[in-house]
C-alpha cells in the first residue's frame, strides 16, 4: 500500500498534478560532508560559506555514518561516488540501514551489488529505482521510512582507503501512518550452487509486507562453455507454500520480460546491465515489481532454479568431461506435450532416442540482491558475508581503450 501510493504520487507529480500543492509538515533535508546532522540552517559553514568540504575519506575499518536522524521520516534519494570504483571495492564497501534505533540492520548488502552493479563494472543506467547517469554514480530513488530514527552506514572493508562524495536526501515527518513498512535489502552468494537445489534469492522472511525486487548477478561456470545458463524459473512462495509455488515463471530472462536469450538492455522495472562473455561469462539482471505488486500476509521466499540449456550431444559432452549437471528434459519439437521429462519418468538422457534441446542442472557463481518492504524494523536474516567472501573470485571487465 505504502509504496504503491508513493509511485502513484510520483507518477502524478511528474505529470504536474502535485507539484503545487503545499504541504506544511514535511522539511527538506539534506545530510552532506559538510552538514552531517543535516541540520537546518548547518550547511555550507566551512571555509566561510565557500566549498570547504565536499568529500570525506574512508580508512580501510572506517564505518562512516551518511545520516542519523531522529524523529519519523522518510529518505527519497541517496546519491554517492567514491574514487575507487573497481570491482574489489564495490564488493568490498559494505552498506548498512538501521530502523528505529534497532541494532540489527535492515539493510546489509554490498555498496555495488545494492545498486545493480554486482558484476563489478560500472555502466550508465536509468532506472525506476535505481540510477548511475554517466556510470560513475550511485543513486537511490526507494522510498524508505522510519517512525522514531535512521542510520544509514558504510563501512570500508577494503584493503585501501576510499574517498567519499554524498547525499541523503529525506523528508522530515510529523509521524507515519500505521500502514508504513520498513525497506530492507539482503545479499547471498553461493560460488557454486548445487546441481537440483533452488538458489534463495529471499530465504524464508516471516511477517506481513512486499518483495520490492530483485538483482542478481551470475558468473558462469566453464564447465558448460558458452551454452545458456537462464532456463531456471523464479518461484515465490507465500503465506505457507511449502513443496510447491503460489507464483512460477517459465524462465529467467523471462522474469525480466525478454525472451529467447538475454542481451543487454536497461529499462525502468527490468533489465540486464551486463551480458557478456568477455572474461568468462558475467551477468546481471533485476526486475522490479512496482507496477505488479506481490504481498505477503505470513511469510515468504523467492528462488531461481540453477538450469541450463544446451543441444542434446553438447550436454553428454560435459556430461561426460565430468561437469556437475543432472539432466531435467529434452525438447521433443511440436510433439505434444513439448518436452520429455526425465526427471518424472527417470529417464536417463542417454537412452532418449531424439536429439533436441536440453535442459539440465548446473553449478554457477549466483549472488543477489532481495528488496523488500517488511512490518519490522530489525532484519531477520544474518549480516552480509565477510568480505574475504564477497571478493573472492571475481571477474575482470576487459579494459577498455
Amino acid at each position: 500500500m505504502f509504496l504503491a501510493m508513493l509511485v502513484s504520487m510520483a507518477a502524478n507529480e511528474a505529470a504536474g498534478a502535485d507539484l503545487y500543492r503545499y504541504r506544511p509538515a514535511q522539511q527538506s533535508r539534506w545530510a552532506t560532508p559538510e552538514n552531517r546532522s543535516a541540520s537546518k540552517g548547518g550547511g555550507g559553514r566551512e571555509n566561510k560559506g565557500a566549498k570547504g568540504r565536499a568529500w570525506d575519506r574512508m580508512k580501510p575499518g572506517d564505518a562512516y555514518v551518511l545520516a542519523d536522524i531522529q524523529g519519523a521520516g522518510t529518505i527519497d534519494r541517496i546519491w554517492i561516488t567514491i574514487d575507487d570504483r573497481s570491482p574489489e571495492a564495490l564488493r568490498g564497501l559494505k552498506l548498512e540501514a538501521f530502523w528505529d534505533g534497532s541494532n540489527e540492520p535492515a539493510v546489509s548488502v554490498p555498496f555495488g551489488d545494492f545498486f545493480l552493479h554486482g558484476s563489478g563494472e560500472m555502466v550508465p543506467m536509468e532506472t525506476a529505482l535505481f540510477a548511475s547517469p554517466e556510470g560513475r554514480s550511485f543513486v537511490s530513488y526507494v522510498p524508505m521510512p522510519f517512525r522514531k530514527a535512521a542510520r544509514i552506514v558504510l563501512t570500508n572493508e577494503n584493503a585501501k582507503p576510499i574517498n567519499i562524495f554524498y547525499d541523503v536526501n529525506y523528508r522530515a515527518l510529523p509521524s507515519q501512518s500505521d500502514d508504513t513498512l520498513y525497506f530492507h535489502a539482503i545479499w547471498r552468494r553461493e560460488k557454486a550452487t548445487k546441481p537440483g537445489t533452488d538458489f534463495a534469492i529471499l530465504p524464508t522472511i516471516r511477517g506481513r509486507g512486499r518483495f520490492l525486487g530483485t538483482s542478481v548477478t551470475v558468473l558462469t561456470n566453464p564447465a558448460y562453455e558458452k551454452s545458456w545458463w537462464g532456463e531456471g524459473e523464479v518461484k515465490i512462495y507465500l503465506d505457507g507454500d511449502r513443496d510447491t509455488a503460489t507464483l512460477v515463471g517459465t524462465g529467467t530472462e523471462d522474469y525480466i520480460g525478454t525472451a529467447w536469450g538475454q542481451g543487454a538492455y536497461i529499462n525502468r522495472y527490468q533489465g540486464a546491465p551486463i551480458a557478456s562473455w568477455d572474461a568468462g561469462g558475467r551477468w546481471t539482471f533485476y526486475r522490479f515489481h512496482v507496477p505488479d505488486p506481490i504481498w505477503f500476509q505470513d511469510d515468504i521466499k523467492v528462488t531461481i532454479q540453477q538450469i541450463g540449456g544446451a543441444p542434446k550431444t553438447d550436454v553428454l559432452r560435459f556430461k561426460k568431461a565430468g561437469a556437475p549437471l543432472i539432466p531435467v528434459s529434452v525438447d521433443v519439437g511440436n510433439r505434444e506435450g513439448g518436452f520429455a521429462a526425465l526427471l518424472a519418468n527417470v529417464t536417463p538422457l542417454e537412452n532418449v532416442k531424439l536429439d533436441g534441446w536440453t535442459n539440465y542442472y548446473r553449478s554457477d557463481d549466483v549472488a543477489a540482491v532481495a528488496y523488500f518492504y517488511l512490518n519490522r524494523a530489525e532484519g531477520q536474516l544474518p549480516p552480509v558475508a565477510q568480505v574475504a567472501d564477497r571478493t573472492s573470485q571475481l571477474r575482470l571487465a576487459p579494459k577498455k581503450d
